[in-house]
């Protein structure tokens, strides 16, 4: 049983939603999955979450539906071709629009923002992150390349800048949520739990022909095509142990990955006593983006609610690293650190856009991201210009790379 003084220092830290500061957000990449998912949760909840800004790349007649809608204070289209889309789509509002990679830099610094949701996909969020980080900005991170690109520069910005880091993968969600409460404990080891993706269980006669439209059939999750492709070839688990080590400061060896078909378990905490904490729930992005957003509270929702009688067994298995060594590679590029994580999402980033564009076969993502490996100019302790030259070089070298 709780003292009280225990309960009013958690009420105390913990306010109710009706009684929360309305926050002022920021969305990098609006119209993409979780973009567009966390604007469901903002329109569940006007009273909590204001949009400050709003960006995408090129979905222009979406990011202007969403603006109409949101009244942001600034937008920001990425391709400079559709800048006049936008800006005609916007006449007559009181809303600055703006274009390019230095305006998405720009935006993320206004004065009114509590929060940005990175939700940009691959390298492309690392300096927009950055520049909000040093801008005093928390961040809801939901581009797990940031911090594989970059881990120990972006936690080393954040902790200078006194900036926290919400994760939104529902994985680190899950271990976020485990370690509440735990400050003092130590943490024996994390268990992150992945689907299997719609390959589990086949092996390399079957995956030599795999299309990418069976790559992009996931059984449980809502996803963009790069991230269902990654969570196909299990490069997306690679990313989120490579991440994980970041945020949850741990060595490679306290980093496990079990495969949980129904994605109920969102991941797990092993502490030095033996217990395990773990996270569950429907597989829906809405639930990380909602506790990351109104963080420290938990914001109530009209979500489907999990009923343990509808999954009368929950099951688990190893990953199969030698089918999908991608897994494999990034435990490797991560316990090798420098810039090797740098050049893994590099060489990937390129690899699945050549397997969507029909150019290489599915196994051959893998096969491609070693070969960029081993053309690496290895740097132990790089900077940032030291991962910009990494990622130049890599992707020039994977997309010329033939199989």
């Amino acid at each position: 049983m709780l003292a009280n003084n225990t309960i009013a220092s958690i009420v105390k830290h913990n306010p109710k939603p009706s009684t929360m500061r309305k926050k002022k957000v920021a969305i990098l990449g609006a119209t993409g999955s979780i973009g567009t998912q966390a604007l469901d949760v903002i329109r569940e909840n006007p009273h909590l979450f204001e949009v400050s800004v709003l960006t995408a790349q090129n979905n222009v007649e979406l990011l202007v539906s969403q603006s109409l809608e949101f009244s942001p204070k600034m937008v920001v289209i990425g391709n400079k071709e559709k800048y006049s889309t936008l800006k005609s789509g916007l006449s007559g509002k009181d809303i600055t629009v703006a274009q390019g990679n230095e305006a998405l830099n720009d935006a993320v610094t206004l004065s009114e923002i509590d929060i940005v949701l990175t939700a940009l996909v691959g390298y492309a969020g690392l300096k927009p992150t950055i520049a909000a980080i040093k801008a005093k900005k928390d961040i809801a991170l939901a581009n797990k390349e940031t911090l594989v690109v970059a881990g120990n520069l972006v936690m080393q910005l954040a902790k200078e800048n006194q900036v926290h880091i919400h994760p939104v993968d529902s994985e680190h969600s899950a271990i976020y949520q485990c370690l509440l409460g735990e400050e003092q404990n130590p943490i024996e080891k994390i268990i992150l739990t992945a689907s299997g993706g719609p390959f589990r269980g086949k092996d390399k006669k079957i995956l030599k022909d795999a299309t990418k439209e069976q790559a992009l059939k996931h059984p449980n999750w809502d996803m963009g095509a790069k991230i269902t492709i990654d969570s196909a070839s299990l490069m997306n688990k690679g990313l989120e142990v490579i991440e994980a080590k970041w945020l949850f400061d741990l060595k490679p060896e306290q980093i496990d990955v079990i495969v949980h078909p129904q994605s109920i378990i969102h991941s797990m905490v092993q502490f030095e006593d033996g217990s395990i904490k773990a996270q569950m729930g429907l597989p829906d992005m809405k639930l990380p983006i909602v506790f990351a957003l109104g963080y420290p509270s938990r914001v109530p929702t009209s979500f489907e609610r999990f009923d343990f009688s509808n999954y009368p067994s929950l099951t688990f298995e190893k990953p199969d690293t030698e089918t999908f060594s991608n897994l494999k590679l990034a435990f490797e590029t991560l316990k090798a650190g420098g810039n090797l994580p740098c050049a893994l999402n590099a060489a990937n980033e390129v690899a699945v856009q050549r397997f969507l564009n029909d150019e290489i076969k599915f196994l051959q993502i893998a096969q491609l991201n070693e070969k960029c490996l081993e053309l690496i100019d290895f740097v132990k302790n790089p900077v940032l210009e030291d991962y910009i030259r990494t990622d130049e070089k890599i992707r020039k070298k994977a997309a010329e790379i033939n199989l």
